[in-house]
């Protein structure tokens, strides 16, 4: 499991950009889980900051994403300027292991909310009700697992 982002360690109330939400120690950025080109599991993250690299949606599923940056959500996808090297690009997502890691955090019952595309909910198979689409104002959330405590 690999953290990028909670809160800005340095002033209460302060996110860290551009997190706008990451103000009260209670909102946390993980990374999807990764396979290398021989599939194995790894700790590596398709670019150094964790965000930018997406996982799109495919053809035949829903896309927020375009629909978003339709309606004038400019924002909606700036993390790809975030990305601090992607020399890992080549790194597929490993759906199993994180349906897995999302399952597992969903165990906890202080987890109020857990944000990720719409698309990748359906394509995990993902059914819990904290699940849910965080909306155009906010950052894409295909290339990490944005979580939240109560």
């Amino acid at each position: 499991m690999i953290y990028l982002d909670a809160n800005f360690p340095f002033f209460d109330g302060f996110p860290l950009l551009p997190h706008l939400s990451h103000n009260d120690g209670k909102k946390i950025d993980l990374s999807f889980i990764y396979k290398d080109n021989q599939g194995n599991l790894t700790n590596s993250k398709p670019t150094n900051s964790g965000y930018g690299i997406f996982e799109e949606p495919k053809k035949h599923e829903i896309s927020k994403t375009k629909k978003c940056k339709e309606n004038g959500n400019w924002q909606y996808d700036f993390t790809k300027y975030f990305t601090f090297d992607n020399s890992h690009k080549n790194l597929k997502l490993s759906e199993k292991a994180t349906k897995t890691l999302i399952q597992k955090i969903l165990m906890n019952n202080n987890v109020s909310k857990l944000f990720i595309e719409p698309h990748l909910k359906t394509r995990m198979g993902l059914k819990d009700r904290r699940i849910r689409f965080h909306g155009c104002q906010a950052v894409r959330h295909d290339d990490h697992i944005h979580f939240q405590i109560k």
